[in-house]
């Protein structure tokens, strides 16, 4: 293979794992608002805890497709 286009692979591969540092902080950002909006009303806590769970969901969905672009760019 061209050492120019394995090059191109390898950095485009490490700049679509930028996405997943994003990720890290978004999934941070997700657990602070559930321990904020619990300390303001307990009585909420199944729902409140039932909506973290699907913005952590989506959340690591953008991080996995970040990931499964990487891989792809880096062995096809």
């Amino acid at each position: 293979m061209n050492i120019t286009l394995q090059s191109a692979k390898i950095i485009g591969a490490g700049l679509a794992t930028i996405g997943l540092a994003g990720v890290g902080a978004g999934v941070g950002i997700v657990f602070a608002a559930l321990v904020n909006a619990y300390a303001r009303n307990p009585s909420l806590k199944q729902q409140l805890f039932g909506y973290t769970i699907l913005g952590f969901a989506l959340t690591e969905a953008v991080g996995l497709f970040a990931l499964m672009m990487a891989f792809l760019i880096l062995f096809t």
